[in-house]
């Protein structure tokens, strides 16, 4: 039943308006709705933009925010981590589940192919350079997503790509206030490995492809089977099936009656296992009138699912902020961090790799020494002796067991960063102010990996160490000028400031081996000088900046800014670049024909055009380039003598890459802010593209830098913020966000170049496929078939297939870019009950899964573990298949193509907390002002097709033996004195 009162004069409210008013029935009577809540408050909130705060209800550009409350209650190592799902047009990918890996970010596309993508990242309104591992998600107040040319044009060329701003909390006017939060959990894989055969299959299918591989025009099939029977168990050097088995297959295909595997070792059992998470957060904060301050201290052991693997942090904060004078503010903003990442080999092809390591050896492949018996084989101690697998073939990475040779070995990587921020804020009048700000970000890295002498593949040189140190000093200075004045109906606000930023980067590193000794890790243990190295760079940057806002009567606004920024990778003549951006915003629901509607809470208009540079170019070995206009030189010892090489021809005329960005936006509110909805458009084009032109190599290089080409993303952003229901005891709130990408390379420099397994043409995509075609299995012989295309004499295309790859035609296969991506969201508080959840998604787009190829083989790679699907191979009574006959010869059908091309549609629970805030009766006689216990999970569910493959990838979707995405779920309490 409607209540009344819900009926306007002038507008009639149907029943679903209702529903969203919270007057809806949720306990069988009507509940009034609460006068104030958070969501009333963020329809003119004051959100960090570039130098300064706005209110969002009338800025000009296009800015996100994420509150604490989403940040905090994420079990999440890295902040990029809990940034998926919760903004419209960032495309999040966490490629990598080590413990302390960063994900990659993309805001609104791709932005270059030979330079930097990345995103600025600022913290506390200073560009940040040290790792974001270093900063703990429990010290963060909010984070701002700047995405067009308003919002990010006042930063120049270094946020041509995108900002992302993040705030640190600061201490509340009033009594001292002590939050303390510690969680413990457990992680795992969040999506289970591939399937594979077991023993029996195993060794049923490898005799198919021994018989198969042995038949010939000399060999009868019957011939084939019997070899294939005799030689499977000195093929695969081992016999599960013990000695009463000395041929466990017959030569009818059928492993003999009675036969029965001895031993199980699940290779992914003994190298994987459940994490351990464990955090605990401290901090103190208060303030008086004049001056508050912010105090934090963190730990973090985030173990991996790997074993040996994991990642630990300690930090701490200070931030105080203090009015000295009344015309005086000054701040001071200091963390350090200390952490230690412990990261065996999980990123590439090594044979070292674990996640490799644990996917490709069978499990009849024993952990420990065994007897023909199945019993284990001991020592003189009568230890188990580890099995190293010498009589493996290689496929089955022989002579290996990392399980055995990894708690002996280092992997480390530790860091300590510095960060310090100081500001001084004069206020020479009411309306002017001037802010001189100081910032420095010190990285010390030391990486120690070493490979023991006692067990493994090291074993047989003694043993290597190899020590490396990295240290990057940054420091930034700015100096900002801003008049704010309001006339009557008239506000402008100018800003004016200056910048200089300076980079240094130290790098030096020592290869040792042969150590006499076990158990010592350092490199003077160890005899043999293997290689050393080092090298440093330097960047500066110079720049000018400049903003103009005004607005009448709260309702029309209109902005300008301009940079100008010197930056030292390009020559003196084209050191400058000058960017530029204009928007405006127009507060319909401040005009009095929408107010007499009765309808909008608000209604605002916004658009904005403008230009930044980017001047990140990168190597094609994706290292930085901070010399881009000089010649370079590589030195190399020939003949004992010392060599120099050309690397990188000069060029003069490169200069700064352009991003020209177009947004317009609507956003509303309805129903007293209940439903509050934005849609934009963007429209972002990157010219003058800093590219790396390839070149003959007999010129004696490989590439050179040049400005050409052109790349445009266009899409569109949704929002949608509602509350279904609200009354005294329940709240509910269910957001959604959607966005579209469209990514073109409209222009080339020497038309159509083909980049690894993509294809940049003009009209395409960045991430187009450009892969040969699988055009199946040929029915009658079982050889794979793929797809041909030729001209016959006549110029007419003339389609066909062949078994041999080397003569199939590439195709374009389709983008590794999404079609749409989004989230849904959605929070519960039931009086002292609350609950959040989290699911992303993307839709559209391709993978290529080079992974799964490696245990797809058909018999060439013997020893390999096998995928299940090879269950389903050809054979003359199964000619309706897509995989083909086994066999030990060699068919390339694993080899790049569209069979292993997958869709990479998925949808994520990437989160889900649920907590319980005790009543205060309970505990404020001890001085307690809240006391929450809560559960919290991460990755919870993954839904999508291709079995086995984690479908969060990297952005141009082909996957390289990566750490698998990890599910944590953790158990924790809050409490604030």
């Amino acid at each position: 039943m409607i209540n009344k009162t819900l009926f306007n004069s002038k507008v009639w409210i149907p029943s679903v308006a209702a529903f969203f008013l919270g007057i809806a029935n949720v306990s069988g009577q009507t509940s009034k709705p609460k006068k104030d809540t958070l969501r009333e408050k963020e329809i003119d909130e004051v959100v960090v933009v570039a130098y300064g705060k706005a209110k969002r209800n009338s800025y000009t550009g296009s800015v996100a925010t994420i509150s604490s409350d989403k940040i905090n209650n994420r079990p999440v190592t890295n902040i990029t981590k809990a940034l998926e799902g919760q903004v419209p047009g960032i495309q999040t990918t966490s490629a990598s589940g080590q413990p302390g890996a960063i994900s990659t970010i993309r805001i609104r596309g791709v932005g270059s192919v030979s330079a930097s993508s990345d995103p600025l990242y600022v913290v506390d309104g200073i560009p940040f350079d040290g790792n974001l591992n270093a900063i703990s998600p429990n010290d963060i107040e909010s984070i701002s997503v700047l995405k067009d040319a308003t919002a990010s044009a006042l930063y120049g060329s270094r946020g041509a790509n995108g900002i992302i701003i993040i705030t640190t909390k600061s201490g509340k006017r009033g009594e001292a206030k002590v939050n303390f939060n510690i969680s413990q959990g457990f992680s795992g894989r969040a999506v289970k490995d591939y399937q594979q055969v077991n023993t029996d299959q195993y060794f049923q299918l490898y005799w198919e492809a021994l018989r198969n591989g042995y038949k010939s025009d000399k060999i009868s099939s019957q011939q084939a089977a019997q070899m294939a029977s005799d030689n499977l168990v000195s093929t695969l050097g081992i016999n599960p099936y013990g000695p009463n088995y000395a041929r466990p297959v017959g030569t009818d295909g059928k492993l003999l009656p009675g036969a029965t595997a001895l031993w199980n070792d699940d290779w992914r059992d003994i190298l994987q296992r459940v994490a351990s998470r464990n955090q605990v957060d401290l901090d103190i904060s208060g303030g008086s009138e004049k001056s508050n301050y912010f105090f934090s201290l963190g730990y973090l052991d985030d173990k991996g699912m790997a074993i040996e693997s994991g990642f630990k942090r300690y930090n701490t904060r200070l931030k105080i902020n203090s009015e000295v004078k009344k015309w005086l503010n000054v701040g001071v903003n200091l963390s350090y961090t200390n952490s230690i990442q412990n990261a065996p080999t999980s990123s590439d092809s090594k044979s070292s790799n674990i996640i490799n390591a644990a996917r490709f050896i069978p499990s009849f492949y024993p952990y420990y020494e065994r007897n023909p018996d199945g019993s284990y084989i001991l020592d003189a101690n009568g230890n188990n002796i580890y099995d190293f697998g010498k009589y493996r073939p290689t496929s089955a990475l022989q002579n290996q067991n990392a399980a055995a040779t990894l708690p002996l070995d280092k992997n480390e990587n530790k860091e300590d960063n510095f960060s310090g921020k100081g500001f001084m804020e004069f206020t020479f009048l009411p309306e002017l102010k001037f802010k001189s700000s100081f910032s420095v970000d010190l990285v010390n890295y030391n990486g120690h990996y070493y490979s023991n002498p006692l067990l493994g593949e090291s074993a047989e040189i003694g043993g290597t160490v190899t020590r490396s140190n990295t240290r990057t000093l940054s420091y930034t200075t700015s100096n900002i000028l801003t008049y704010d004045k309001k006339f009557g109906k008239h506000h402008v606000n100018v800003l004016a400031g200056h910048e200089f930023y300076k980079y240094d980067y130290q790098t030096i590193s020592g290869t040792r081996s042969r150590f006499s000794l076990p158990y010592y890790y350092e490199p003077d243990a160890a005899s043999l000088l293997v290689n050393f190295g080092g090298n440093s760079n330097q960047l500066s940057l110079l720049s000018f900046l400049g903003k103009v806002e005004y607005d009448f009567n709260n309702t029309y606004f209109l902005s300008a800014s301009g940079r100008a920024d010197s930056s030292s990778r390009f020559s003196p003549d084209n050191r400058w670049g000058r960017f530029w951006s204009v928007g405006g915003s127009w507060k319909i629901s401040n005009e009095e024909f929408i107010k007499n509607l009765n309808f909008f809470n608000q209604l605002t208009l916004r658009a904005s055009y403008g230009g930044q540079g980017n001047d990140k170019l990168l190597r094609p070995n994706g290292q930085p380039l901070y010399y881009a206009y000089q010649e370079l030189y590589r030195i190399s010892p020939l003949g004992g003598e010392a060599g120099t090489t050309l690397e990188k021809v000069g060029t003069d005329n490169v200069k700064w890459e352009t991003n020209l960005n177009l947004n317009v936006g609507l956003e509303l509110s309805i129903l007293k802010n209940r439903i509050k909805g934005n849609v934009e458009y963007f429209k972002r084009k990157s010219q003058d593209l800093l590219f790396n032109v390839p070149v003959a190599p007999s010129l004696g290089i490989s590439d050179y830098p040049a400005n050409v080409g052109t790349i445009q993303n266009t899409g569109f952003e949704f929002s949608l913020f509602t509350t279904p229901i609200k009354n005294e005891d329940f709240e509910w709130n269910v957001d959604v966000n959607l966005s579209t990408l469209n990514n073109k390379v409209l222009k080339l420099p020497k038309g159509p170049l083909v980049v690894g397994s993509k294809l940049l043409k003009e009209g395409g995509s960045v991430y187009d496929f450009f892969i040969q075609e699988w055009a199946g299995v040929d029915p009658s012989n079982g050889k794979p078939l793929w797809k041909t295309i030729s001209t016959d004499a006549n110029g007419n295309t003339v389609e066909g297939t062949t078994s041999e790859y080397a003569k199939a035609t590439k195709i374009l296969q389709g983008s590794a870019l999404p079609k749409l991506t989004g989230a849904i969201s959605t929070s519960i508080a039931y009086k002292n009950f609350d609950f959040s959840g989290l699911l992303t998604f993307k839709i559209g787009g391709k993978i290529l899964d080079t992974d799964y190829t490696s245990i797809m083989h058909n018999g060439s790679a013997g020893g390999r573990s096998w995928s299940a699907e090879m269950l389903n191979r050809w054979t003359p009574d199964n000619t309706n298949t897509d995989v083909p006959a086994l066999s030990t010869a060699t068919n390339n059908w694993t080899s790049t193509s569209s069979r292993f091309l997958y869709s990479g549609t998925y949808a994520r629970l990437k989160n889900v907390s649920l907590g319980y805030t005790l009543p205060s009766d309970y505990f404020e006689k001890i001085g307690l002002k809240k006391f929450r216990i809560y559960i919290q999970a991460e990755n919870l569910l993954t839904f999508y097709k291709h079995k086995g493959m984690d479908p969060e990838q990297a952005l141009d979707g082909t996957t390289y033996y990566r750490y698998p995405a990890m599910r944590t779920i953790t158990f924790g309490l809050q409490a604030t004195l």
